[in-house]
């Protein structure tokens, strides 16, 4: 029988859910060194999890989830449903491929979580919300479209 063909691209669910440990670890001021040490593994390795590189097995997802405090569901909420097909998970073309490739959610960019952090160290309640307010009316004046998500202030 014939072996899996090999992989020349990251399958887009190892970098989906290694985007969700990045975004998780930063979020959490951890560096790859120290979740590295933590599970037992080296830094380097912990930068091909979280590029999708090298996936990740269900031992050390479980280490990780336990080291940024989640649960191991938490690296596959929100998944787009067309991700599975548009991974290497029918390299024999068992089914028809996706027409959209996996897209990096803009809340995992290193930026985004960063800016998120730091406003939620903001103390002042009332600060914040202002903050919240004059970023809507920013994005709202530089682009076509509208927030599309309504926040209770």
């Amino acid at each position: 029988m014939n072996r899996r063909p090999p992989r020349t691209v990251p399958d887009p669910i190892d970098k989906y859910v290694g985007s969700r440990v990045r975004a998780r670890r930063v979020g959490m001021r951890i560096s790859q060194t120290k979740l590295g040490d933590a599970i037992g593994i080296t830094f380097q390795q912990v930068q091909k999890y979280e590029n999708g590189t090298n996936r990740i097995g269900a031992s050390n997802l479980y280490k990780i989830s336990r080291q940024l405090g989640v649960d191991v569901s938490y690296f596959f909420q929100d998944m787009p449903e067309d991700l599975y097909e548009s991974s290497n998970a029918d390299p024999y073309g068992l089914s028809e491929p996706s027409a959209k490739p996996f897209e990096l959610d803009p809340l995992s960019a290193r930026n985004s979580i960063a800016l998120v952090h730091d406003f939620q160290r903001i103390p002042d309640e009332q600060l914040r919300q202002r903050m919240s307010h004059f970023m809507r009316s920013l994005a709202d004046s530089l682009t076509d479209t509208p927030h599309d998500i309504d926040i209770e202030d």
